[in-house]
C-alpha cells in the first residue's frame, strides 16, 4: 500500500535529517491514521484512493499556505512550503490535461453540468481536478 511506502520515506527523512520532508509526510501520516481510526468506527477500511484524498487535500492547504507567505514577503517560508508541495505531490498520479478532459466530455451522451460532474467524480476521482473539468465544461 500507499501508506508504508510513505512511512518508509519518513524513516530516510529522519535519518537523512530532513526535517521539511520529515514534517510533511509526518503530516500525512497522521491525517491518514485518524482517518483509519474514523473509518474503523464506521466499520470500513481505508484505502490507496482514500490516502490519496489526504494527500490533495494538504497540498491544497499548502498552497493555501504559500499564498499567505508570498503575501507577507516571507521568501524562507515560500521556499520550504514549495519544497513539502514537490514531496507529496510525488505520489499522486499525474492528473489529466484539459485536451483530455476535453475529449472525454464531448464523447459523453448527457453533457449537463451535474452528469458530467458526476462522472468525473465516479470515473477518474483523483485523476482530475474538478476545478478544471468546470472550467472546461462552461468553455464548451
Amino acid at each position: 500500500m500507499l501508506i508504508d511506502t510513505i512511512k518508509k520515506e519518513n524513516m530516510l527523512a529522519l535519518k537523512n535529517k530532513d526535517e521539511n520532508k520529515r514534517a510533511v509526510l509526518s503530516v500525512i501520516i497522521n491525517k491518514y491514521m485518524i482517518a483509519g481510526y474514523e473509518a474503523k468506527a464506521k466499520g470500513k477500511e481505508l484505502s490507496d484512493d482514500d490516502l490519496l484524498k489526504i494527500i490533495s487535500k494538504q497540498v491544497k492547504e499548502l498552497e493555501e499556505e504559500k499564498d499567505s507567505y508570498v503575501k507577507a514577503n516571507r521568501e524562507d517560508s515560500v521556499k520550504k512550503i514549495e519544497e513539502q508541495i514537490n514531496v507529496i505531490s510525488s505520489y499522486l498520479p499525474k492528473l489529466l490535461s484539459e485536451e483530455e478532459i476535453k475529449s472525454i466530455i464531448l464523447s459523453l451522451e448527457d453533457k449537463s453540468i451535474p452528469s458530467v460532474m458526476k462522472y468525473f467524480k465516479t470515473n477518474y476521482a483523483n485523476k482530475v481536478d474538478m476545478g478544471v473539468v468546470n472550467k472546461v465544461l462552461k468553455s464548451l
